[in-house]
């Protein structure tokens, strides 16, 4: 081949070879006899001598995807309000929901809050007897005048016992209330108001001697009632509540 042939067809070669690197953002290797173009750096296309650099190509951000983040839904701070104690409530139940009318006669009346809360577990069978259940009569209130607080009066089967200790089933009649918190205030205004029970009151710091002037004063006729209730506020530690 004709040495001046070979040289076309070379250069012919190495432009579009250049071209097509251009094209496809390849630097172009330059030929043997000679450079066809210069790559200042990979940030800078390649471009024939005296050709103006390349516009910077503007590229549009991807936008990514930002998480939503749920809002917390703010707690409630409505307090929730007590059931009247009843025989469907476990043990720890029943107090909570006795304590607010046995530490209000405590205030209103004097009267020990444990005292009160005492009587009603134990009169009542924690809320399991048919005196509360069906007239809200948590303390064996008996029926001599309605007081100050009970709706009316019922007959129920009930037991008494001898000062012997000999005890027999009997009737009586029983005060009636529209409300638990009836049966509690009534319970606490009937002992403050009789006189039979003011020695009790002088030990109102001291519930377990309250309780015992109380029995003494012939609150119950069962002579062991001193000691039931004793013994049900130390189980319970009822005593917590006389504040």
């Amino acid at each position: 081949m004709l040495p001046g042939i070979r040289r076309t067809l070379v250069t012919t070669a190495a432009a579009t070879f250049a071209a097509l690197a251009v094209g496809s953002g390849i630097a172009a290797a330059a030929p043997a006899d000679g450079p066809l173009f210069s790559c200042r750096s990979v940030g800078d296309p390649c471009r024939p001598p005296g050709a103006a650099p390349a516009a910077p190509t503007t590229t549009s951000p991807v936008p990514v995807p930002v998480p939503t983040v749920p809002v917390p839904v703010p707690v409630s701070t409505v307090p929730v309000v007590a059931a009247e104690p009843n025989g469907t409530m476990t043990t720890a139940e029943f107090i909570a929901a006795a304590v607010p009318g046995a530490q209000r006669s405590r205030r209103e009346h004097g009267v020990p809050a444990s005292v009160t809360l005492a009587q009603a577990i134990l009169e009542s069978g924690w809320g399991k007897s048919a005196l509360s259940t069906f007239d809200r009569n948590f303390f064996g209130m008996k029926c001599n005048g309605q007081g100050l607080y009970a709706n009316g009066c019922r007959t129920h089967d009930t037991s008494e016992c001898t000062a012997a200790g000999q005890c027999f089933p009997t009737q009586a009649s029983f005060r009636t209330y529209a409300t638990a918190a009836d049966s509690f205030r009534d319970h606490g205004a009937t002992l403050a108001s009789l006189a039979r029970y003011s020695i009790a009151f002088q030990y109102k710091n001291d519930p377990n001697r309250f309780a015992a002037e109380m029995h003494k004063a012939g609150y119950a006729t069962d002579p062991q009632y001193t000691v039931k209730l004793t013994n049900v506020m130390a189980k319970y530690n009822l005593y917590q509540y006389d504040v």
